[in-house]
């Protein structure tokens, strides 16, 4: 009887631990490979890829077949790519960032700004440039279909947006500064809208605050940190909003990864 008691939990914990047993060589890779410290870059698993375009038609009433072909002209944007990896490898943060063009839910922001043509784009939080320069992409795309479109992005740190460069940065500008304090200045209706600047919660809802009489009629907000904060369900929720959250699956990553708070109009 002892001995059983002893064994059962040795075996619930190996049966435990068996689910996380691929991470632990994937982090030893990271640990000896990697640059990064944050803003992970990875890949998606195809499933979870799936599950990504069947969650935006959801939200947009597009058929997730075309959504599946905007996810995959971002995966093989060649020139993006390309600018990405060069850019990463002479940018001021070549010390802190991995040298490759994967995107993670990023895809899901490129798929959103693909079906939805937006006039105006607005990413807070701009960091390396990732979303920049993917979403400066979509809108060239739409450019080429006849929709114009600007991107607006905003940061604190006066470094940001190394990667929006090239043709990518003739689709729009980053504004420096207090985030919030940058979107007050702008003065025009927004069509989707990207939170992804200060992670704390009370910040990240008053940006919602602040855009809440800025939105277009049918605009949309993603939300950046809705694996960690409920704050776009609740705005959404006492805004008369609907509210999704995807969740990311990272291929060949230790990070559990994060997601996509979708906020988006009642029919």
């Amino acid at each position: 009887m002892k001995f059983g008691k002893l064994t059962r939990p040795v075996k619930r914990a190996f049966f435990a631990m068996s689910y996380y047993n691929r991470r632990y060589p994937q982090i030893f890779k990271w640990v000896f490979n990697s640059k990064e410290d944050a803003n992970f870059t990875y890949d998606l698993t195809e499933g979870n890829i799936l599950y990504l375009a069947q969650t935006l038609a959801v939200v947009t009433g597009e058929d997730h077949r075309k959504i599946e072909r905007y996810i995959h002209e971002a995966r093989n944007h060649a020139p993006l790519r390309e600018h990405i990896i060069r850019e990463s490898m002479k940018s001021v943060f070549r010390k802190v960032a991995d040298p490759r063009a994967d995107y993670g839910k990023r895809l899901g922001w490129y798929a959103m700004a693909r079906i939805m043509k937006p006039k105006v784009l607005v990413e807070t939080g701009v960091d390396k440039g990732h979303g920049s320069a993917i979403l400066c992409a979509a809108l060239l795309e739409n450019k080429k279909e006849g929709y114009e479109g600007r991107y607006y992005g905003t940061d604190i740190n006066p470094a940001a947006g190394a990667l929006l460069g090239g043709e990518f940065a003739t689709m729009g500008e980053i504004l420096y500064g207090d985030s919030i304090e940058s979107l007050k200045k702008l003065n025009q209706p927004i069509d989707l809208f990207i939170n992804d600047s200060d992670h704390s919660a009370e910040y990240e809802y008053r940006e919602y605050l602040t855009i809440k009489d800025m939105m277009a009629p049918g605009g949309i907000i993603l939300g950046d940190n809705s694996h960690v904060t409920d704050k776009l369900a609740v705005f959404s929720a006492e805004t008369n909003r609907n509210f999704l959250f995807f969740r990311e699956e990272p291929r060949d990553h230790w990070y559990p990864g994060g997601g996509i708070g979708i906020s988006f109009p009642k029919k």
